[in-house]
C-alpha cells in the first residue's frame, strides 16, 4: 500500500518507519528542511530504541522516503497519516492548527479517492473539522478516520509492531476495510482491532491516558499518606496489585507523570468537558496532585538542609520524564533543578540520553552536564536520583560514597534499598518508604 505520512515527530516517524519495515511503500512529508535531509541519511532526531536501525534500513531499501513537500507523496497515496503536533493552548485546550493546515494542503494535492487518517491524539469533534476544511478545498471523494496511537516511549516500536489494540472510529465501510488490511500484519497473534464511531475512537485516547494518570497520581497519594504514617508504599503496591481486578501496572510510587501525553491529555479532556458544561473533577485533583508531587523531592532537599540549599552542590541522575527517552516535556527533573538554582544550589547532571536536549531546550548553560554518572557525584552534598535507567540501579555504593562529599541520596523512583544504604553509612529518602 501507498502511504503518506504528514509529520515526522515521535508519531509520524514511528508510525512511518513502521508501516515501511512491514512492506509498505511510506513517504513521510515535513517542513523542516534541515530535518529532512538529516532522515535522508538516516540520521534520527529523536532517541527511541530500535527505530534507527530500522529506518535506516527501509531508507536503504526504498520503501521510507522523506519530503518537504505534499506534492511528492500525497498524489499517490492511498492512506494519508496527519501526525502533526497539537500542542496545548493557553486555556489547556488541544491547538488543532498544524492538524488542519495538514488537511487544507492534503486537500490541494490530492487526486483521487483518499483515506486520511487522523493520528495526531485530538479533541471529540476533529474529524468533522477536518472534513470541512477538506470539502471547501477539493471535489474529490475522501472518507476520514479517527486512528488514535497507543505507543509508550522507550517502546514504541514494539508497542507499534505489536499492539494490545488497534482503534479504527470511521462510519465509511471502504475506509474501514482499508485500514483493516493496512493493520493486518500487525494483529496475527489475535489482538483486536476495534472499529466504533469516529467520536468515541477520539474520546478512546484521552480516556485511556486519563485513567493511567489517575493511577499515578493515585498511588502518589498513598504513598505520601505512607510517610505520615510509617506505612511501605512497595509494600501496599504489591498488595493491591495483586487484585485482578486492579493489576499491577502504573502504581509505582515516585515525582508524577510527566512526557508529550500525560500531561496534554488530561488537560485537554479537562477542557473538552468544560466546553460541554461538565465539572471533570477527578481530573482536574489528578493534574493537581501531580504538580505537587513534581515538587516532593526538592521540598525533601530544602526541609533536610533546613530551608538553606545555597553554596551547595547537587548531583543529579536523570533528566529524561522516564527511561529509554530523550524527552524532557513536563519532566519532573526540571521542576527541582529550577527550584535548587533559584536558591543558589548549584547543579551536575547525568542523563544517558536527554543531556543535549536539555541544554538545547530546557536548562541551557545553568547546570554541569557530566560525561559520566560517577563524574556527576565528585564532591556533592546529595544524590538526586529522578529517572530511574538501568545503568543507575546498581551502583558501586562504596565507590559513591568515597566521592560524594555527604552520603545522602534522595531517590524519587524507590529504586534502592533503605536497608542496604542505611547499613553502608548513607542518610536515605524515597517517595513512601
Amino acid at each position: 500500500m501507498r502511504i503518506a505520512v504528514i509529520g515526522t515527530g515521535y508519531v509520524g516517524l514511528v508510525a512511518g518507519t513502521c508501516f515501511a519495515e512491514s512492506g509498505h511503500t511510506v513517504t513521510c512529508v515535513d517542513i523542516d528542511e534541515h530535518k529532512v535531509r538529516r532522515l535522508r541519511d538516516g540520521e534520527v532526531p529523536i532517541y527511541e530504541p530500535g527505530l534507527a536501525e530500522i529506518l535506516k534500513r527501509n531508507v536503504a531499501d526504498g520503501r521510507l522516503k522523506f519530503t518537504t513537500g505534499y506534492e511528492n507523496a500525497i498524489p499517490d497515496a492511498e492512506v494519508a497519516f496527519i501526525a502533526v503536533g497539537t500542542p496545548t493552548g493557553e486555556n489547556g485546550s488541544a491547538d488543532l492548527k498544524y492538524v488542519l493546515d495538514a488537511a487544507r494542503t492534503i486537500a490541494e494535492t490530492m487526486n483521487g479517492y483518499l483515506v486520511i487518517v487522523d493520528k495526531s491524539t485530538v479533541p471529540v469533534g476533529t474529524a468533522g473539522k477536518v472534513c470541512e476544511v477538506l470539502k471547501a478545498h477539493t471535489d474529490h471523494p475522501f472518507a476520514v478516520v479517527s486512528n488514535p496511537e497507543f505507543m509508550k516511549e522507550g517502546a514504541a516500536i514494539d508497542d507499534f509492531l505489536k499492539p494490545d489494540r488497534v482503534v479504527i472510529g470511521s462510519d465509511s465501510p471502504r475506509a474501514a476495510e482499508t485500514m483493516d488490511e493496512l493493520y493486518a500484519p500487525f494483529v496475527r497473534t489475535g489482538n483486536p482491532i476495534i472499529h466504533m464511531d469516529v467520536a468515541s475512537a477520539e474520546l478512546t485516547k484521552y480516556a485511556a491516558n486519563a485513567m493511567l494518570a489517575t493511577r499515578i497520581s493515585f498511588m502518589n497519594e498513598i504513598a505520601n499518606i505512607c510517610s505520615l504514617v510509617g506505612a511501605n508504599v512497595d509494600l501496599v503496591r504489591k498488595g493491591i496489585g495483586s487484585d485482578a481486578r486492579i493489576g499491577s501496572r502504573f502504581l509505582f510510587a515516585g515525582l508524577g507523570y510527566g512526557g508529550s501525553c500525560f500531561p496534554k491529555d488530561v488537560k485537554a479532556i479537562v477542557k473538552t468537558a468544560e466546553d460541554s458544561n461538565y465539572d471533570f473533577r477527578v481530573l482536574r485533583a489528578v493534574e493537581e496532585v501531580n504538580e505537587r508531587q513534581k515538587r516532593l523531592l526538592y521540598d525533601q532537599v530544602k526541609a533536610h538542609f533546613e530551608g538553606d540549599v545555597a553554596g551547595r552542590k547537587f548531583a543529579v541522575w536523570g533528566l529524561a520524564f522516564k527511561p529509554n527517552t530523550d524527552d524532557m516535556r513536563e519532566a519532573p527533573s526540571i521542576v527541582v533543578i529550577e527550584n535548587l538554582l533559584k536558591d543558589g544550589a548549584t547543579v551536575t547532571a547525568f542523563d544517558p540520553e536527554a543531556m543535549q536536549e536539555c541544554k538545547e531546550h530546557h536548562l541551557g548553560e545553568r547546570i554541569t552536564y557530566a560525561q559520566k554518572a560517577m563524574e556527576a557525584v565528585e564532591g556533592a552534598d546529595a544524590l538526586i536520583l529522578i529517572t530511574e535507567w538501568n545503568k543507575f540501579r546498581r551502583p558501586d555504593f562504596e565507590k559513591l560514597k568515597a566521592s560524594m562529599k555527604t552520603p545522602l541520596i534522595f531517590d524519587g523512583r524507590n529504586i534502592y534499598s533503605r536497608a542496604v544504604l542505611e547499613r553502608l553509612g548513607y542518610t536515605y529518602y524515597a517517595i513512601g518508604t
